[in-house]
């Protein structure tokens, strides 16, 4: 899936913090198997006695106190400055007339044996040093079959105890996750394993496996209805991505066959207003408006009517942002719901809740307060890409249980996708990178 190297690509903080911190668990404690350890220090005594070893040395040692015949002499009967032997080796022509120096005649009948041969008769020592050379292939391989593996670098395990568990949940709580899902998430991976030696790959397959358990039960795209049009509000406090995010959505309905309609009830930002044009343009898509600072409520309201007329598949309306610790903003919005659903009972029929990413664990306090006055059915996760604690999923999942129908990652318009449990937590851990 393209998105997804696009999602490991981008949430390289909250991946590389795991993986950085699941490092550091493992070589706090961790240890190299003996048997490896073992592997390892055989193999550097063989090339050490190779390094050591020179097979030009040890020709030139067995060569030294020999002369052409072969017998031993004596280092002062011939001295280095008369016989050179590497002129009597590429020129012998020349030993004739360098006759001058008188230590021995004797050599002058030497020339039919001629000294190059000499490398022949001492073929013997030269073979050793390739048997040597040739030895580390072979004790490579015996170690091989020996360990019934090929030899690669050892890979440190820590026993899972205690304490390995307890630094396991610190790591989880500070990537926000909760506490609640990280002494969960922990429990289930010591389950059967405690007391076993885990690797860090290891560790994160086991995390990985247990955030998709986590999140398999709320990834669910939003639910398409055959009623028109279908309301579907959007709400989420100031920057959240409220307004990137309808006109995503838009553009992908729209591209879907579906007809689509946006009422840019943000009456309060003319910004919002603006960029909501903007997307609308890009994606053939109508846009409602009001004077700036008129009632939500009553574009909201006018906003069904002109949908209706116009037999729209959807009515998507974005509010303006506000923070979940106003109550008179928080009861504008309520207010907004009430005037809709004069229009039609049934709607708004999917409110989403847009969350920062790099809000953390406020974005809990964010799906209570909402939840509560605007009947929240599903959120969207924006900003994974500029956080380093994108575990805040995985707390909202445990503990609300809300369908999470997409996150992003960026600001294009293919930012946005469905959202993937499995891919996720692959990204989030850092397994596969």
């Amino acid at each position: 899936m393209a998105f997804f190297a696009k999602l490991k690509e981008r949430l390289f903080k909250s991946s590389s913090k795991l993986e950085e911190g699941l490092d550091a668990i493992v070589d706090e404690g961790g240890v190299i198997e003996e048997a490896d350890e073992e592997l390892v220090a055989d193999l550097a005594l063989d090339q050490v006695i190779l390094e050591d070893t020179d097979p030009q040395e040890t020709i030139s040692q067995d060569t030294t106190p020999k002369d052409a015949t072969g017998h031993q002499l004596e280092p002062l009967d011939v001295p280095a400055q008369d016989v050179d032997p590497i002129d009597t080796a590429v020129d012998p022509k020349q030993a004739e007339p360098l006759s001058e120096p008188e230590p021995e005649p004797e050599p002058e009948p030497e020339p039919e044996p001629e000294p190059e041969p000499e490398p022949e008769p001492r073929q013997p020592p030269q073979s050793q040093p390739a048997a040597q050379a040739s030895s580390p292939k072979e004790t490579k391989g015996f170690l091989g079959r020996l360990m019934g593996r090929v030899v690669r670098p050892a890979e440190k395990r820590r026993v899972l105890d205690d304490d390995m568990l307890e630094a396991l949940e610190e790591l989880l709580i500070a990537s926000d996750m909760g506490v609640d899902a990280a002494l969960r998430v922990t429990a289930n991976i010591a389950e059967g394993r405690f007391g076993k030696k885990l690797s860090t790959e290891e560790i994160k397959s086991l995390l990985s496996k247990e955030i998709t358990r986590i999140m398999e039960p709320v990834a669910k795209p939003m639910p398409l209805y055959a009623q028109k049009p279908q309301v579907v509000l959007v709400v989420g406090v100031n920057g959240s991505g409220k307004t990137t995010t309808i006109g995503k959505l838009a553009s992908q309905f729209k591209a879907a066959g579906k007809s689509v309609v946006i009422a840019a009830g943000d009456t309060f930002r003319a910004a919002a207003v603006e960029q909501l044009q903007i997307w609308g343009e890009r994606a053939g898509v109508p846009v409602l408006t009001a004077p700036e600072g008129s009632d939500p409520a009553s574009l909201a309201f006018d906003a069904i009517e002109k949908a209706r007329q116009d037999n729209a598949d959807l009515l998507m309306i974005d509010t303006a942002g506000r923070l979940q610790n106003r109550t008179d903003l928080m009861e504008e919005l309520a207010k907004i719901v009430r005037v809709i659903r004069k229009q039609d009972p049934d709607a708004p029929h999917n409110t989403l809740l847009v969350l920062d990413a790099t809000t953390g664990q406020n974005a809990l306090n964010q799906v209570e307060i909402f939840r509560n006055l605007a009947d929240v059915s599903g959120l969207v996760m924006t900003k994974l890409d500029g956080t380093a604690k994108g575990g805040v999923l995985v707390a909202l999942a445990d503990k609300f249980g809300l369908p999470i129908h997409a996150i992003g990652v960026g600001e294009q318009i293919d930012d946005l996708s469905p959202f993937d449990p499995e891919d996720y937590a692959k990204a989030l851990t850092g397994q596969g990178l």
